[in-house]
């Protein structure tokens, strides 16, 4: 782990395109900014390790489809 002291107002660069910058410390938190390419995925990690959140999968229009026609209280 590299560990870096900033100053507000500082960057950090990593790798192609990934920007960090400090944007403003308040007693013991930190707010950042996050700059990055939309290839990119930007997570908060105690969202990604909490397991009753997952990320749910695309619904494909036919899927929709599905469901809407299985549901017998629709009629069309």
């Amino acid at each position: 782990m590299l560990v870096l002291s900033r100053r507000v107002g500082e960057k950090i660069e990593i790798g192609n395109g990934i920007t960090v910058t400090v944007l403003r410390v308040t007693g013991k938190s930190v707010r950042i900014g996050i700059e990055a390419p939309d290839c990119v995925s930007i997570r908060r990690s105690e969202i990604t390790l909490d397991q009753r959140w997952p990320t749910p999968p695309a619904i494909s229009t036919s899927d929709s489809e599905m469901f809407n026609s299985a549901d017998p209280s629709r009629s069309t």
